[in-house]
This record gives structure tokens, sequence and C-alpha cells, in this order.
């Protein structure tokens, strides 16, 4: 998932090098019938922008997640949590 927000924040000219773009991911696994199973996935992202990059960054948070092969592969059986903090850099 963060692979893929990078590239669509690459699209618009906003740097996502390490210094700048990280990520935190926790998730939970619950008791489900009787089966283990992870039940929700929570991704927080941090990146550091200009203040003229934070609307185009906004947009590519709400826009990436359907690009992404990992969010769609458990989309329906994974609930996925995402959000972005946007620091001024």
């Amino acid at each position: 998932m963060m692979g893929t927000l990078a590239s669509v924040l690459a699209t618009k000219k906003i740097r996502t090098h390490s210094d700048r773009f990280r990520a935190s991911v926790e998730g939970d696994i619950e008791d489900v019938e009787g089966v283990l199973k992870i039940t929700v996935i929570r991704v927080r992202y941090v990146l550091k922008v200009n203040p003229e990059e934070e609307v185009a960054a906004r947009w590519a948070m709400e826009n990436y997640i359907e690009k992404c092969p990992g969010a769609m592969s458990v989309t329906g059986c994974i609930r996925l949590e995402h959000a972005l903090e946007l620091i001024p850099g």
C-alpha cells in the first residue's frame, strides 16, 4: 500500500524519500467461528510536505487505494483503515 501511495504521490511531484514518508501498520486478529483471522489492518502514513503540496497529497490519499494490488486483494475480506498525517516539510 505504501508503495502504491508513493507512486501516486510521485505523479504529483511529491517526494517520498525515507526522511519524508513513513508508515506504521497494525492489525487485529480475531477468533471468527473458531478460526483466527486478520479482521482489520490500520495504516497510518506520515508525509512531510510543503504547503503548496497539501492539496495534491490529500488527493493522492483519496485515490491511491483502487490502484493498489495489495489492498484490492483483501478488500471484502479484511477491513482496511488508512490515514494520512501531513507535517510541514
